[in-house]
């Protein structure tokens, strides 16, 4: 898996626990795995149809540097599958 994109968790970013709203991270995870999708593809004409099993196993907290790392798992006629994965820059630490 590769390591491709880092986002600084700000304040903005946290839920009422002062932790990264898990909203945030959907977000940052489908707007990754389009950018990753559109590279792979080479065309940007994609749409997110499906997102699969969310774990979240860790807090990410304000000042946090996260990281996203993309793997294709298989492609299709008309589709793309990606696996990504969020972690702590710092300490590997797997978040989601």
């Amino acid at each position: 898996m590769r390591f491709l994109s880092r986002r600084l968790v700000m304040p903005n970013d946290l839920n009422y626990a002062n932790s990264l709203f898990g909203g945030r991270v959907l977000e940052w995870i489908d707007e990754e795995a389009a950018i990753y999708a559109i590279c792979q593809l080479e065309t940007n004409c994609l749409v997110t149809k499906h997102i699969g099993e969310i774990n979240f196993e860790s807090a990410a907290m304000q000042g946090d540097v996260v990281e996203f790392g993309l793997e294709t798992k298989k492609v299709g006629r008309t589709s793309i599958t990606i696996t990504c994965l969020v972690r702590n820059k710092a300490t590997k630490k797997t978040f989601v």
